[in-house]
């Protein structure tokens, strides 16, 4: 099918959050956290790239968050459409969702990483319930940390919901927790192996910490990863 772009935001410097409407259905049914692949002939190829949604189902709309790659194929494309512009469209794919809903839940994501995890935590506060989730995120700089105030705001608003965001490279106002999000991650589960835990972003950082619940002994049901070349 054809997705036509609604409208996008800045959230980073070359992150953009996207709206788009796939035109020929009127409900677009998927599970927060599930993907679409978008393509369009680029340089007389059709071009193909995957994309987490960042949202939660609403009519025929879906959102995105992606960043622009420099020298990548696909990104420069969308990030050139204007409102009305198509790609095709496959999809929602993918098993990156909430498995055992009763259980407590982590979250670790970094960079774009977090966009299936605010579908996904959209859907959590939207369906009640009491089981504490964090949200772990990590970025580079502060201004990296995507969607921050909206985490913020879910956090002041239910007291199950932890946001805990860690950046690499703080700047003079930065107040929160440095360093790279694995550290963290040992310091919130303590000894506790109990939990289930999403994890999101490129695959050095999801293989590292897997690995590292691995050795903690975690069963591998409880670790579910969706990696980014």
């Amino acid at each position: 099918m054809t997705a036509r772009l609604v409208s996008w935001r800045e959230l980073a410097p070359d992150v953009r959050h996207f709206v788009f409407e796939a035109a020929e259905v009127g409900e677009l049914a998927f599970q927060p956290g599930q993907f679409v692949s978008l393509s369009h002939p680029i340089g007389g190829k059709t071009i193909t790239r995957a994309y987490s949604l960042s949202g939660v189902p609403d009519s025929n709309r879906f959102e995105l968050c992606l960043n622009r790659v420099a020298d990548g194929l696909f990104s420069p494309h969308l990030f050139a459409m204007s409102p009305g512009d198509g790609v095709s469209m496959k999809g929602p794919l993918g098993t990156f969702v909430w498995r055992n809903r009763d259980r407590e839940a982590l979250l670790v994501a970094t960079g774009t990483g977090v966009a299936p995890m605010r579908g996904m935590l959209l859907d959590e506060v939207a369906r009640g319930g009491s089981r504490p989730v964090t949200l772990l995120f990590g970025a580079r700089y502060p201004h990296g940390l995507l969607y921050r105030d909206e985490f913020e705001a879910m956090a002041a608003a239910h007291s199950r919901f932890r946001f805990v965001p860690t950046v690499t490279r703080p700047d003079e106002n930065w107040r929160g927790r440095t360093g790279r999000v694995q550290p963290h991650l040992l310091d919130l589960l303590g000894d506790r192996t109990d939990v289930d835990v999403y994890i999101c972003g490129l695959a050095e950082m999801v293989n590292d910490t897997r690995a590292l619940l691995k050795d903690r002994g975690f069963d591998r049901k409880q670790v579910i990863v969706e990696k980014f070349d």
